[in-house]
């Protein structure tokens, strides 16, 4: 992985905020497996709920259980490079499991934002007690219309 000091080792998670003082930090995750114009709106509207913008990436492992053999396409390093060239994201975390409420814990963010395809009731119950835990705002954002990997790859298996 390239030398980028937006790429944070996980051991490091907990220092985000202490090298934030007075700074609000808005933390997303997701698994961001090809980047799309959806993912690109949605982490700018997710910047402008605070200062500081951290994403959790789902390590390879992670993305497999969630989406299935064949998943990601991208490794996980490549990802978090994609990730961290992103004007709007300030650090990327990778992490191993397929929760994030431990990282959440780590990080202590003071917005998690989610997009549009979650509620606060569909979200998983470890990481809403998590943030409840740390006392974090949840914000849902609106999704870009037709905008998703799903479709991306529904388009390329038809082709």
């Amino acid at each position: 992985m390239p030398d980028n000091l937006k790429i944070l080792d996980r051991s490091n998670a907990p220092e985000v905020r202490k090298l934030n003082p007075g700074k609000t930090i808005v933390f997303t995750n997701g698994c961001f497996d090809i980047l799309h114009t959806g993912h690109v709106r949605y982490l700018a509207a997710a910047k402008r709920l605070g200062d500081l913008l951290v994403v959790g990436l789902n390590g390879d492992g992670s993305v497999r259980e969630l989406k299935g053999e064949g998943r990601p396409l991208n490794t996980q390093e490549d990802r978090a490079e994609v990730m961290a060239a992103l004007e709007a994201v300030d650090y990327v975390i990778i992490f191993a499991e397929k929760r994030v409420d431990n990282l959440l814990r780590e990080v202590r963010p003071h917005v998690y934002a989610k997009g549009g395809d979650y509620t606060e009731a569909s979200l998983d119950a470890g990481e809403v007690a998590a943030l409840k835990e740390i006392g974090a705002t949840i914000r849902i954002l609106p999704l870009v219309p037709g905008k998703s990997t799903t479709k991306l790859l529904e388009a390329m298996q038809r082709k």
